[in-house]
């Protein structure tokens, strides 16, 4: 793993998402650009690094929401359950990996959502359906950042068709 190309990708790919996904939102979805990361390297790195990147991602995700420690466990404890499973299951195949995306989408915002309830935070009224529709979303345009994400950290991932 190149650490500090993480480094570098996890901060510039925080900025992307904390305000440039505007450009890209449709009637309010913006895509999580941080899950979408979070899944390549759950399903690309080895088990620890996967993991070590997972609370990384996590807290990058703190950082720039409402409150710190939800992102950071949620992150870590669904990344680490997708990199053990990736030892099971073969994730390489697109429609997978928008599968995979979005029912970590999915879980990672339910944990959300229950560590603020928890912590007695306020939430929106319509909270699931925007969940639903930004793992939606994700999942739709995140296999398509898988291979440039590789390039960008010199990995060697299969391609679409192999």
């Amino acid at each position: 793993m190149r650490w500090v190309r993480f480094a570098v990708l996890i901060v510039v790919v925080t900025v992307l998402q904390a305000s440039y996904t505007d450009i890209v939102a449709f009637k309010n979805i913006k895509p999580d650009l941080l899950l979408i990361l979070m899944v390549f390297f759950s399903i690309y790195c080895n088990t620890f690094d996967a993991i070590i990147t997972s609370f990384a991602i996590g807290f990058a995700a703190d950082i720039i929401g409402p409150a710190m420690g939800p992102g950071i466990i949620s992150f870590g404890l669904i990344g680490t359950l997708l990199a053990n499973l990736r030892r099971v299951i073969t994730i390489t195949k697109m429609p997978y990996q928008s599968l995979a995306i979005f029912t970590c989408g999915v879980l990672i915002g339910v944990f959300v959502v229950f560590m603020a309830f928890l912590k007695k935070q306020p939430t929106s009224q319509n909270v699931y359906s925007v969940l639903f529709w930004t793992s939606l979303y994700s999942a739709v345009i995140g296999p398509f950042l898988f291979l440039p994400t590789a390039w960008l950290m010199r990995m060697k991932i299969q391609h679409f068709g192999h």
